[in-house]
C-alpha cells in the first residue's frame, strides 16, 4: 500500500473508532464514517471490506492478546501437579489479571469498544468466553480438591455462573467508567481479595 494508501487506512481507523465510540457497532454508519475520514465509499471499501472488518481492524490483535494470556494462565494452572494447585490457589490467576490491567490500560480505546460498543459483532461475547472457561477451570479444581481428600460441596451451576460472570463483570467496569489505571489497582487488587475468600468459603476450604 502506498504513502496515499496508508493515510487513507489510518483516517479511516480513526474516524471508525470515533465513530463506534458513540455509537456503538450497531449504531455506525459508514457513510459517516467515509465523510469523517473525507473518503469516498469506494475508498472505504479499497480498504475494508466491511464495517465490521474495519471494527476488527480496530480491536481484533488485542482482544487475542488478552484472551490468550487469559487461556494460558489457565493452562499454567492446570499442568501443576495437584498439590501445586492448591499451594497456588490465586497466584497464577492474580498475575493474568494484573498483566490484563496493565493491558487494558496500554489500549484503552480498543478495550472501550470490546466492552462497550461491540454488540453485533464477534466480540459481544469476549466477558462471556472468559466467564465459560473460568466456570470450566473452577469445575476441574474442585474435582483435584477431591481428590485432595477435601470435603468439597457441590455448587448450583447457576450460582457458579452468576459468581464468575459478576467476577469479570466488575474487572471491566473499569473501563466502562475510564477509571484511573492509580484507582483500578487498587480496584482490582481488593477485588481478588474479596472473590477469592469468597471461593474459600463456597469451597469450604
Amino acid at each position: 500500500m502506498g504513502t496515499n494508501g496508508s493515510a487513507t487506512r489510518a483516517a479511516i481507523l480513526a474516524a471508525g473508532q470515533e465513530e463506534f465510540l458513540k455509537n456503538g457497532f450497531s449504531g455506525a454508519s459508514l457513510r459517516r464514517i467515509a465523510a469523517c475520514a473525507g473518503v469516498t465509499t469506494g475508498a472505504f471499501y479499497g480498504c475494508f471490506a466491511s464495517k465490521a472488518a474495519l471494527f476488527d481492524a480496530l480491536v481484533g490483535e488485542h482482544a487475542a492478546a488478552c484472551m490468550a494470556q487469559f487461556k494460558a494462565a489457565q493452562a499454567q494452572f492446570a499442568a501443576l501437579l495437584p498439590e501445586q494447585q492448591f499451594d497456588n490457589l490465586g497466584k497464577i490467576s492474580g498475575d493474568c489479571m494484573d498483566w490484563m490491567l496493565d493491558y487494558v490500560y496500554a489500549h484503552p480505546e480498543a478495550f472501550k469498544l470490546i466492552i462497550c460498543c461491540a454488540q453485533g459483532t464477534q466480540y459481544d461475547r469476549f466477558i462471556h468466553e472468559m466467564v465459560e472457561i473460568e466456570v470450566q477451570s473452577t469445575h476441574d479444581f474442585m474435582q483435584v480438591l477431591r481428590g485432595l481428600g477435601k470435603d468439597v460441596p457441590n455448587v448450583d451451576p447457576k450460582l457458579e455462573h452468576i459468581l464468575v460472570s459478576g467476577m469479570f463483570s466488575a474487572f471491566f467496569e473499569l473501563v466502562q467508567h475510564d477509571m484511573p489505571k492509580e484507582q483500578a489497582v487498587e480496584y482490582v487488587r481488593e477485588l481478588r481479595a474479596f472473590y477469592t475468600a469468597g471461593w474459600l468459603k463456597i469451597m469450604g476450604l
